[in-house]
């Protein structure tokens, strides 16, 4: 276990693979409902608690004090949610996926969501502060990308929506966004003066409870697909194909960002802020924006399959990097 850590790989990327694979052994207990409930309904409630406890975590004296840096900041958003989709489309485009159908398309589709969400909040700053980055500009940053991520993801996702067959139009998906996801950040925020400390002192139960719900989102999603038989046309070279793609993404966004950086002459604390906080994606808002988004569970499972594999190799990748880059700190 300690060698897994050490890697990156940490118990819950183990559990959410563990997950598809309860889900492929027996997909009707993902489906069932007692006394009226289901998993995907807890999962559903799930979403809305989690954003409700971001935004009592939201402290706004830190954000203000976060404003200094604007060419950071511009940097780490621009690379966050105009360079990966501007990449994946091009990718797209070169890879034929204007023209795919079935479940190849929606994984097009998945690859692109990826590409428009927002960076991760607690493994950025966990990584900004092994490699010895700007931890202020991070912490700014990482909670500033979840906002507007709330709003750009839908609309780079508009694109292709009413080409998706399951998925809400923009309309729905600005609804349910602004009830699901906007009043519950707004009445944590509003607690945050009282109940802020609190947050924040229970924050790795909170974590817990975040954990817990993607678990449930991609465990259901899942038992939907594979009942479905969703992923009946992929074969193990096609995953090992998306997963080469996935590390090739990361590796081509870090590797502009590493250029920006030397370009606008960054000191060493915020390059490695706008590396971490530009290149991550967050799973987190993955799982949640895709019970928004997609009205069909069995859609859901294989257009979050490119997210999970981005943020299991993200994790691993990062990792490495930010000890060798702590350890050169010395």
């Amino acid at each position: 276990m300690d060698f897994l850590k050490k890697i990156g790989l940490e118990p819950f990327i183990i559990m959410l693979f563990a997950s598809i694979l309860l889900a492929y052994i027996y997909p009707p207990l993902g489906m069932e409902r007692e006394a009226g409930v289901s998993l995907g309904d807890i999962a559903n409630w799930g979403v809305s608690f989690i954003f409700f406890f971001y935004g009592m975590r939201l402290n706004r004296e830190k954000l203000k004090s976060g404003l200094v840096n604007v060419r950071l900041h511009i940097l780490v958003h621009a690379s966050t949610f105009l360079l990966f989709p501007l990449i994946m489309l091009a990718a797209m485009w070169a890879g034929g996926a204007f023209g795919a159908k079935g479940n190849g398309y929606y994984l097009w589709m998945g690859a692109f969501f990826l590409a428009t969400l927002p960076s991760t909040v607690s493994s950025s700053v966990v990584m900004v502060s092994i490699a010895g980055g700007n931890m202020a500009a991070a912490i700014f940053n990482a909670s500033v990308s979840s906002l507007i991520g709330v709003f750009v993801t839908p609309l780079w996702m508009g694109l292709f929506l009413e080409n998706i067959d399951g998925a809400h139009n923009l309309g729905d998906v600005i609804l349910k966004l602004v009830v699901q996801v906007l009043l519950p950040v707004v009445a944590g925020g509003l607690l945050n003066p009282k109940f802020g400390r609190f947050a924040e002192k229970y924050k790795k139960a909170l974590r817990m409870f975040d954990e817990t719900v993607i678990l449930l989102i991609v465990y259901t999603s899942f038992c939907d697909s594979f009942r479905k038989k969703m992923f009946e046309g992929f074969s193990a070279a096609e995953i090992i194909e998306l997963s080469a793609a996935m590390v090739a993404l990361f590796f081509a966004a870090y590797g502009i960002i590493w250029c920006a950086c030397r370009a606008m002459k960054f000191n060493r604390e915020d390059a490695i802020t706008a590396l971490f906080c530009g290149s991550k994606k967050s799973l987190v808002h993955g799982s949640v924006m895709s019970k928004v988004l997609f009205s069909n569970p069995a859609i859901i499972g294989v257009v979050l399959l490119p997210t999970m594999l981005y943020h299991a190799y993200q994790l691993i990748i990062v990792s490495i990097i930010a000890k060798k880059m702590g350890e050169k700190r010395g």
